[in-house]
C-alpha cells in the first residue's frame, strides 16, 4: 500500500468503458480547480477508436479513444490512474489487466458485485507490487483542489458547497460513498475542507481499507486530523484500533461507526452494503465504536454529535497553533452546457433548421400539428398525408383521392423509358436498392415526366391572360417552345392516353370546377389540327387539373397557387408515384439474377 498522497494536481487517468457525465464530471472539477491539462488522459471503449468530444472550461476537447487497455497505456504513460466503470462481470479482469500495466498505480472499481475470489486476488496482486485498489463498489475519491474520479462528490454546485476546489487540512475515509457526499459537506461547515476523501466500498473485502488509508493520511504533511466513518458487520475497523494502540497514528482522529439501530431489530439485517451485516457481537456498530474510543480515537455518542466531534477537535488544534485555516478562495464559473441553460431559461440560441411540417418532441409524431394516433384513428389514406407534409393543410376527401389516382397512375410506365432503363441497368450491375432507385430517379425532367410543372405553368399564364389557344400555341411556337404536357410518341387522336381519360372523367365528376382542363382540352383540340399524336399527354392533364384542385377547392390563395406551382409540388407527384416503379423494377431485376448483359453505350452511331 503507498505510504502518501494517491494524487496531485498533475495526476492524470484512464477511464475504462466510456461513460460521459463521469467524465465531464471529472473535467469540470479540473477547470474549477484551476488545472492546466485535463485529468482524463485517455479512454479506454473495447472494440472502438478515434475521438470523443468533451468540454475542459469554454473549451471543447478531443481525448483519445483506445480498444484496448495495453494500448491505452502504453499511448498515455504517465497516467497511473485507472478508472474502472466496468459491469460486474468483467470489472476484476479489465482491473487486473490494468494492475499489470507498469505505468498504472492506482485502480479504483466502481461496479457493485465483483465476486469475492476475484476481489482477493486482486488484492492479493496489488499489496504485492505496491498499488492501490480502491472498491469494488466504490464512488472512488478526490483531493481537493487536485483530482477525482468518476463521479465522487456529485454536482459542481455540491464541489463548491463543500469547498473541494482548493485543500484542506482533513483526511476522510468512509466505506460509503453516498455518506461521503454527507461528510464533505459536514467538514466543510465546520473546519476548513478536507485535503483527500477516499469511500472504500461497501463489500465484504475492499482492496484497501479505512487503516491503509488513515495510516497513509498520517503522513502527509498537510493532513492535520482524520475523520473516519465507518459501518456495522466485518472487522476492518479493528486494525484502525490496533494502529490506534500501536501509536503509527500521530493525529487526532474522529470517528463514528454507523448501524447502532441495529440492535433494535429482533433478527440480522442486511444494511444496503454487502459488509454491512453484523455477523456477532464484535461486528456490531457499538462494540467497534467503544474499541475505537478504547483506542484513543474521538468517538461521539450518536451520529448526530459527529459534526459537533469534528468542530471540536479542529478549533482545538487551531488553538493549539497546529493549524492555520486555509484562506477562501472563489473559484471560477464552470460554462453551463447549451441544453440546459436553454431548459432553465438562461439563454436562447437561434436553430439550424426551420420545419413546418412535422414535429416529433412530443409524446408523438405530428405531421401539420395533427398527430399520428389520430391520422391512424381517422382512417387517412396517403393523399391525406401528403396534403398534410406537402401542403401543411387537410384537403377535402376527392382532393386527396385525385393525389392517389395520379400515384397509381404514374407508377410506373414500362421499363423502356429513361428512368427504368437506367435502374434496371443499375440494378443488373450489382448495385444496391437506393443507388439503382437514384439512378432512375436522376434522369427525370423537361423530356421525361417533369413537363407538370411547366405545363400548369404555361396554361395558367395563357388560361388567366385570356390567350385563345389559338394565340397561346403560335406564341410558344414563335419562343421556340415546345407546348408542355401536348404530345405523346406512342398515343394519337384515335388512340388517347387512358390514364388521361380516367383523370379527366374523375374531375369532372368531383371537382367544383375544371376550368383549367377544359382550357387545357381546348389547346389540343388545336394542336391535333397540326399533327395526330400532338394529344393531351398525362403530364398536361394532371398539371391542368391540380391547377383546378388548388383554385376550386378554396383553400389556397392566388400567391399560393403559384409558390405551389414555381416550386415544383406537382413534378413531386410524379418522383413519388414513379419512385414506386423504379423499386419494383429493382426488385425485378435482383430476382432474375441476370448479368448486365451488356454495356448500354456499345449501341452507338460512330460518325466522324
Amino acid at each position: 500500500m503507498a505510504t502518501g498522497q494517491l494524487f496531485s494536481r498533475t495526476t492524470q487517468a484512464l477511464f475504462y468503458n466510456y461513460k460521459q457525465l463521469p467524465i465531464q464530471r471529472m473535467l469540470d472539477f479540473d477547470f474549477l480547480c484551476g488545472r492546466e491539462t485535463p485529468s482524463v488522459a485517455g479512454i479506454i471503449n473495447p472494440g472502438s477508436e478515434g475521438f470523443q468530444k468533451l468540454f475542459f472550461g469554454q473549451e471543447e476537447i478531443a481525448i483519445p479513444v483506445h480498444s484496448a487497455i495495453e494500448a491505452a497505456c502504453a499511448a498515455h504513460p504517465t497516467a497511473d490512474v485507472f478508472i474502472n466503470f466496468a459491469s460486474f462481470r468483467s470489472a476484476a479482469a479489465s482491473s487486473m489487466a490494468a494492475l499489470k500495466q507498469p505505468t498504472i498505480r492506482v485502480v479504483a472499481i466502481i461496479a457493485e458485485g465483483v465476486p469475492e475470489s476475484d476481489t482477493k486476488q486482486l488484492i492479493a496482486y496489488a499489496r504485492a507490487n505496491n498499488k492501490v485498489v480502491i472498491g469494488p463498489a466504490t464512488v472512488g475519491g478526490i483531493q481537493a483542489g487536485a483530482f477525482k474520479i468518476g463521479d465522487t462528490a456529485g454536482t459542481i454546485d455540491n464541489i463548491i458547497q463543500c469547498k473541494l476546489y482548493r485543500p484542506g487540512s482533513v483526511g476522510f475515509v468512509s466505506k460509503s460513498g453516498g455518506m461521503s457526499n454527507e461528510l464533505y459537506n459536514t467538514i466543510a461547515r465546520v473546519t476548513d475542507g478536507i485535503y483527500e476523501g477516499i469511500a472504500i466500498g461497501g463489500d465484504v473485502f475492499p482492496g484497501s481499507t479505512l487503516s491503509d488509508h488513515v495510516l497513509r493520511f498520517n503522513n502527509i504533511p498537510q493532513v492535520k486530523m482524520m475523520v473516519v466513518l465507518g459501518e456495522l458487520g466485518g472487522r476492518d475497523e479493528y486494525s484502525l484500533v490496533e494502529a490506534l494502540k500501536q501509536g503509527k497514528v500521530s493525529k487526532p482522529v474522529v470517528a463514528w461507526v454507523s448501524g447502532t439501530c441495529a440492535r433494535l431489530f429482533k433478527s440480522e439485517v442486511q444494511f444496503g452494503h454487502a459488509g454491512a451485516k453484523s455477523g456477532g457481537e464484535l461486528e456490531s456498530a457499538q462494540a467497534k465504536n467503544q474499541a475505537l474510543k478504547d483506542a484513543g480515537a474521538v468517538v461521539p455518542t450518536s451520529f448526530e454529535a459527529f459534526e459537533a466531534a469534528i468542530k471540536e477537535t479542529f478549533d482545538k488544534l487551531v488553538e493549539e497553533g497546529k493549524v492555520t485555516p486555509v484562506k477562501e478562495i472563489t473559484p471560477p464559473p464552470i460554462p453551463e452546457d447549451l441544453s440546459s441553460a436553454i431548459k432553465s431559461g438562461k439563454v436562447r440560441a437561434p436553430t439550424h433548421i426551420i420545419s413546418t411540417i412535422s414535429d416529433d418532441r412530443g409524446e408523438e409524431p405530428c405531421y401539420a400539428g395533427v398527430p399520428m394516433s389520430s391520422i391512424i384513428e381517422k382512417g387517412f389514406g396517403v393523399g391525406d398525408v401528403i396534403s398534410l407534409l406537402w401542403f401543411k393543410r387537410s384537403l377535402p376527401r376527392y382532393c386527396t383521392q385525385f393525389i392517389e389516382i395520379c400515384i397509381m397512375l404514374c407508377a410506373d410506365h414500362g421499363p423502356c423509358v429513361s428512368g427504368a432503363h437506367n435502374t434496371i441497368v443499375t440494378a443488373r450491375a450489382g448495385k444496391d436498392l437506393v443507388s439503382s432507385l437514384v439512378s432512375g430517379l436522376l434522369t427525370i425532367g423537361p423530356r421525361f415526366g417533369g413537363a407538370i410543372d411547366d405545363a400548369a405553368r404555361y396554361f395558367k399564364d395563357a388560361h388567366d391572360r385570356g390567350l385563345t389557344p389559338y394565340e397561346f400555341v403560335e406564341s410558344m411556337k414563335k419562343k421556340g417552345i415546345r407546348v408542355p404536357g401536348i404530345g405523346h410518341r406512342i398515343k394519337n387522336r384515335d388512340n388517347k392516353d387512358k390514364r388521361v381519360e380516367l383523370l379527366q372523367k374523375f374531375a369532372r365528376t368531383h371537382f367544383p370546377s375544371v376550368k383549367y382542363m377544359e382550357y387545357a382540352v381546348q389547346v389540343e383540340t388545336y394542336t391535333l389540327t397540326k399533327a395526330n399524336n400532338l394529344v393531351l399527354n398525362v403530364d398536361g392533364a394532371i398539371g391542368s387539373l391540380f391547377l383546378d384542385l388548388l383554385a376550386g377547392s378554396g383553400m389556397f390563395s392566388k400567391q399560393e397557387i403559384d409558390e405551389i406551382v414555381e416550386i415544383g409540388y406537382l413534378n413531386g407527384l410524379f418522383v413519388l408515384a414513379r419512385s414506386i416503379g423504379l423499386i419494383g423494377h429493382t426488385f425485378d431485376q435482383k430476382r432474375l439474377k441476370q448479368p448486365l448483359y451488356r454495356h448500354p453505350w456499345e449501341d452507338v452511331l460512330y460518325t466522324k
